[in-house]
């Protein structure tokens, strides 16, 4: 044989299609309910192939190099190719469908591979345990040539070789005829869409698979890597798309851990021992302590109710970072090493932490950014104060720069964010500095910087 799967043959005509009754012995082998399938007749296939996939192809090689009559092949791909073939019956070993031939008549024919016994199982089973990428590619109904080699390798085959398709046909043939090799193109088509099918075949159903499947990666779960294990080493793992893909036979993740009311106390260090050259002490210990408070709001946020509803905050930058650790209240000589790393002295680095305690990163860029709104935005923000004040007066002059409204000959300012909320600030010892938190309200937000500190 050429090994070629489809030789543009001219589509036959067969009156009255394909007939999807007349199986007899349905559900008379003994096998569980879930070990038999049975795939409606497929529509004619026109001028396409039979097999696209790798291991589609292969069954059809199998056929191709075991059929002695060439001729009854090219009927057979007729057959199928017509929609001759009837609803197809899948259960370990057997294969079973209705063939209507062009006279109308109908025969029932059976095609038999051998069912992979519990030794073969279980090594099959074991390799593809040990390898997240196989089942991620068999749920996601692939059969990646390594799946098959390493099941070959452990003495496994998946997939028919020469004489392994046997047929049995009502017609009385006792090779391979038009209706066993119809048959065997129609299944082609079957394993293209799923691969369970031929493991069905070797004797397992796919839910009876992945049952297994899960009990063994729940017990390799159960069981610690050994320490020092070379095979354990610090190269192991797969890509986190094949691990969860995966999900849907790995073991159930463990209970989350319980909250921490309080984080814990912060080791003392360098007692008795002088601190290595560059290391500072206490800032290592604050470093530890903070980090220990902030894992222990994280948690919190993990546990709570609305937690898979919120999306995750933006990373910080450096700067962002320094000016959330100074808002925890380090010393000063800590303070002093934030404001020299983040850029800024003393007195900026407060105005940040103030800004970052009333709107976080929000306020940290109203304080530092001076933007001009584009006209949309500008016309939205003048119509705002326009409606914030009565026509009597009362409204204070404002001169306006970017985004910011200063009160003229005041010592109060609004700052437009790029939210539109308002954000007061109040002038002090000749710096611009937060007053209060944002609001929709221009006027409350002016009242707030108009208060006396």
């Amino acid at each position: 044989m050429t090994g070629r799967f489809d030789d543009g043959d001219d589509d036959g005509t067969y009156g009255g299609g394909a007939h999807e009754d007349g199986i007899p012995g349905e559900g008379a082998h003994g096998h569980a309910p879930d070990a038999e399938r049975t795939f409606a007749a497929l529509p004619p296939a026109g001028g396409r192939g039979f097999a696209r996939t790798w291991w589609g192809q292969a069954w059809l090689k199998a056929l191709e190099d075991t059929a002695l009559d060439g001729r009854q092949l090219k009927l057979g791909r007729r057959h199928a190719r017509a929609g001759a073939v009837g609803a197809v019956s899948v259960r370990p070993g057997r294969l079973t469908a209705v063939v209507q031939d062009r006279d109308h008549s109908r025969h029932r024919s059976d095609v038999l591979l051998q069912r992979l016994d519990d030794a073969a199982w279980d090594r099959f089973l074991d390799l593809v345990a040990d390898r997240a990428g196989h089942i991620a590619a068999l749920l996601d109904r692939d059969m990646p040539p390594a799946l098959v080699e390493d099941a070959a390798a452990a003495g496994v085959e998946l997939l028919p070789g020469i004489g392994d398709l046997e047929a049995e046909c009502s017609c009385g043939a006792w090779d391979h005829c038009a209706h066993s090799a119809a048959l065997c193109y129609q299944v082609a088509r079957l394993l293209d869409q799923d691969p369970f099918v031929l493991l069905l075949v070797r004797g397992r159903s796919e839910r009876e698979l992945l049952g297994e499947l899960q009990a063994r990666s729940a017990a390799r779960a159960a069981v610690p890597a050994a320490a020092g294990d070379p095979a354990a080493g610090p190269g192991a793992g797969v890509p986190a798309a094949e691990a969860y893909a995966a999900r849907d036979i790995l073991p159930p993740l463990p209970a989350p851990p319980p909250p921490v009311d309080e984080p814990g106390a912060a080791p003392v260090l360098g007692r008795g021992t002088p601190p290595a050259p560059g290391v500072d002490v206490a800032a290592l210990e604050f470093l530890i302590g903070e980090a220990a408070g902030r894992a222990q709001r994280l948690l919190a946020d993990a546990l709570s109710p609305w937690h898979a509803d919120t999306p995750p905050p933006p990373a910080l930058t450096p700067g962002q970072d320094a000016v959330r650790l100074a808002a925890a209240g380090p010393d000063r000589a800590v303070s002093a090493r934030l404001a020299t790393g983040s850029g800024r002295d003393a007195r900026g680095l407060a105005r940040a932490v103030r800004a970052w305690e009333l709107g976080g990163t929000a306020g940290l860029a109203v304080l530092e950014e001076e933007w001009a709104p584009d006209p949309a935005a500008l016309a939205r923000a003048a119509d705002r104060l326009a409606a914030a004040w009565d026509d009597d007066g009362t409204r204070p002059r404002l001169r306006a720069t970017g985004n910011r409204w200063t009160v003229v000959g005041g010592a109060a300012q609004l700052r437009y964010g790029r939210d539109g909320r308002w954000w007061p600030y109040r002038k002090e010892r000749g710096q611009w500095v937060p007053a209060g938190p944002a609001s929709d309200d221009p006027a409350a937000a002016l009242a707030e910087a108009s208060a006396e500190g």
